[in-house]
C-alpha cells in the first residue's frame, strides 16, 4: 500500500521512539510542531507518488516482485531507472528543499550489490534476507534513516585505537539469535521521524576493525536506541517563509546495547564487502544530491526572477542582471548535467542492480558542493541588500509603522510592496539565515566531504588510457620529430601545402575520424 502523507503522519503514531529536542523529550513526534516541516518534507514524497502529474517519475515497477512502489524505495535495473530517479529528486526538492527521503533510495541500491557480493564470496545468506526486509519496507510504503556516520572520535586513528571504542557503532556480542551493537551515528537525517534505521559502515576497515563492519535495520523505537536532534527548518517563524513550512531535522542516534535478529542483519564483520557497500552508497548517494541541489538552484532561480521584477528591473533589458541569472542557471545546469551523464553511462552491477557512473556522480557532487556559495553570492548580487535589511515580518501589521513601510518599500507600482517583502525574505531564509548556512553545510559535506569526491574521481578516471594515448601518438613521432599534424583544413601536414577545400566540395580526409565538414565549430 502507497501511503499519503497524511498516512505516513498517523503511522508515526504507532511508534514511541525515545526523541529529545532542545532537551525536552517529545512525547509525539507526529504532533511535535518543532518537526512539523520535516513531516511536511518527506509527505511530498508520499503526495506526490499519487498525483496524476508526477506518477509516472515518483513511481517505479520493480521487476522482481511486480510491485509499484514509491521511487524512493526502488532498486534500479536500467540506466532510464537512473535518469528517472535524479528526475524525482529534484522534483519534490525544488517543492521542499530537501526531502530528505532519497537516502532510502540510495542505501537501498547500494545494500543490494554488496548483499549479493558477501554471498558470492563468502556462502552468506545476506542479500535473501535483506530482500525479505525491502519487501517489507516497500510493501508497506515505509521511511528510514541511513545511520552511517559515526561520531569518530580521534580522526587520526582508526576505530579499533579510539579511546572510547563507542565512537563507532560495532558488535558488542554476538547470540545464537541475533547481535548487539552498540555506539553512535552522528548525523543523521530526519532522525526523529522515521520509521527505522538502516545502520552501515561509513567507512573502510580492516579485519582489527572487523566489529564494525555492520550493516543492519533498527525500528526506530527499538529498546536501547535515544536520539537527540534539532528542530527542522524555522517552525514558528514568522521570517521563515520557506523553512517554516519545509525543513530537515538531524539527529545524533545513541544505540546502547540494542539487539539486532539475525533476519534483519545483513552483514557482521566482513571488512572487504562493508567496504564496498559505503563507496557503493557514496556513488548512488551523490548521484541523488545532484538532482537535490539542482531542484534547490530552481528555487533560487525563480526567487532571483522575482525579485529582479520587484525591484522595477527587468533582466531581459538590464545586462549584468541578466548575466548574472544566466551564471546561476550554468551552475546549476553544469552539474545537474553531470547527473544526466551518470545516468546515461550506468553500468549493470553483478547484481542486476544499475550502476550510476563513479566519475560523473562524483564530478557532478564536487560542483555543487564548491559552487553552492556562488550560487548564494548571484541570488544576493541580483536581489539587493534589502534581502537582509528590511524590517522584520512584525511590522507588517504594526498599525504605527505599516502604512509608511509599505508606502517606501515598494518596488514597481504594480507590484504591491507587501509582495516585494515577501520574496525578499523568502530569499533571506533560504540563503543568509540559519537555515541557509545550513543548506550550504549539506551541500558542502552531505554525502562526503569534497577531497572525499577527489579521490573517488581519480581513483576511477581512465588515466592510464589516456597515458596511453599520449604515448602511442608519441611513439610515432608526433612530437619527437617537431612536427604538428592537424585535422584542420589547410593543415594536413606541418607547413600547409594542401589549400582547404572550398564550401560545397567533395571532402577528402585521410585521418581517422570525422571529415573537415563535420568538425564541430
Amino acid at each position: 500500500m502507497r501511503m499519503t502523507a497524511v498516512d505516513y503522519r498517523d503511522s508515526l503514531r504507532a511508534y514511541r521512539p525515545r526523541v529529545f529536542v532542545d532537551g525536552q523529550r517529545v512525547d509525539s513526534v507526529a504532533d511535535e510542531p518543532r518537526l512539523a516541516p520535516g513531516l511536511n518534507a518527506i509527505g511530498v514524497t508520499y503526495d506526490f507518488a499519487h498525483d496524476p502529474a508526477h506518477q509516472d517519475v515518483m513511481t517505479a515497477m520493480q521487476g522482481r516482485s511486480g510491485r509499484r512502489v514509491n521511487r524512493m524505495l526502488h532498486v534500479n535495473e536500467t540506466t532510464n531507472d537512473l535518469l528517472t530517479k535524479l528526475e524525482a529528486v529534484r522534483l519534490v526538492c525544488r517543492e521542499a528543499g530537501c526531502a530528505q527521503r532519497y537516502l532510502v533510495h540510495d542505501a537501498f541500491n547500494g545494500i543490494f550489490q554488496a548483499t549479493h557480493r558477501a554471498d558470492a564470496a563468502r556462502g552468506t545468506d545476506y542479500h535473501q534476507r535483506f530482500l525479505a526486509y525491502l519487501d517489507t519496507v516497500q510493501e508497506q510504503d515505509l521511511t528510514l534513516g541511513i545511520a552511517m556516520t559515526d561520531a569518530k572520535g580521534d580522526r587520526s586513528k582508526r576505530p579499533g585505537g579510539q579511546a572510547n571504542r563507542d565512537v563507532y557503532v560495532h558488535i558488542k556480542e554476538r547470540r545464537p539469535d541475533g547481535i548487539v551493537i552498540r555506539g553512535t551515528k552522528a548525523i543523521v537525517t530526519g532522525a526523529p521521524y522515521v520509521h527505522g534505521f538502516l545502520v552501515m559502515p561509513c567507512r573502510t576497515h580492516t579485519p582489527e576493525d572487523a566489529a564494525c563492519a555492520v550493516c543492519c535495520a533498527v525500528p526506530v523505537d527499538a529498546p536501547g536506541v535515544t536520539i537527540v536532534a534539532r528542530p527542522a527548518g524555522r517552525p514558528g517563524e514568522a521570517a521563515a517563509k520557506f523553512s517554516g513550512r519545509y525543513g530537515q531535522s538531524t539527529g545524533v542516534v545513541i544505540f546502547d546495547d540494542v539487539f539486532v535478529p539475525h533476519d534483519r542483519v545483513f552483514m557482521a564483520g566482513e571488512h572487504e564487502e562493508a567496504g564496498f557497500l559505503t563507496t557503493a552508497y557514496a556513488t548512488h548517494h551523490r548521484h541523488s544530491c545532484i538532482g537535490a541541489r539542482a531542484g534547490f538552484g530552481d528555487l533560487l532561480i525563480g526567487a532571483g526572477v522575482l525579485m529582479t521584477e520587484a525591484n522595477g528591473l527587468d533582466p531581459g533589458r538590464h545586462h549584468h542582471l541578466r548575466d548574472a541569472l544566466v551564471d546561476l542557471i550554468t551552475i546549476a545546469e553544469s552539474f545537474f548535467a553531470c547527473g544526466v551523464a551518470a545516468s546515461v553511462y550506468g553500468r549493470r552491477d553483478p547484481s542486476g542492480a544499475m550502476m550510476p557512473d563513479t566519475v560523473f556522480a562524483n564530478i557532478g557532487k564536487l560542483l555543487l558542493a564548491t559552487r553552492i556559495y556562488d550560487m548564494h553570492r548571484i541570488a544576493h548580487e541580483v536581489s539587493g541588500g534589502l534581502i537582509v535589511a528590511l524590517p522584520g515580518p512584525d511590522e507588517d501589521h504594526n498599525p504605527e509603522t505599516r502604512a509608511s513601510l509599505m508606502a517606501v518599500l515598494g518596488g514597481r507600482a504594480d507590484i504591491p510592496a507587501a509582495a516585494r517583502l515577501e520574496v525578499s525574505r523568502l530569499i533571506e531564509d533560504l540563503t543568509v539565515s540559519h537555515q541557509g548556512g545550513w543548506y550550504s553545510v549539506i551541500s558542502l559535506h552531505g554525502g562526503g566531504s569534497p577531497e572525499a569526491m577527489k579521490r573517488d574521481i581519480w581513483r576511477h578516471y581512465p588515466l592510464e588510457e589516456r597515458v596511453a594515448l599520449v604515448e602511442r601518438l608519441l611513439d610515432r613521432g608526433v612530437a619527437s620529430d617537431g612536427l604538428r599534424v592537424s585535422g584542420q583544413p589547410g593543415r594536413c601536414c606541418a607547413t600547409g601545402c594542401r589549400p582547404p577545400e572550398t564550401a560545397g566540395s567533395e571532402q577528402t580526409n585521410s585521418m581517422d575520424g570525422p571529415g573537415a565538414d563535420q568538425e564541430p565549430t
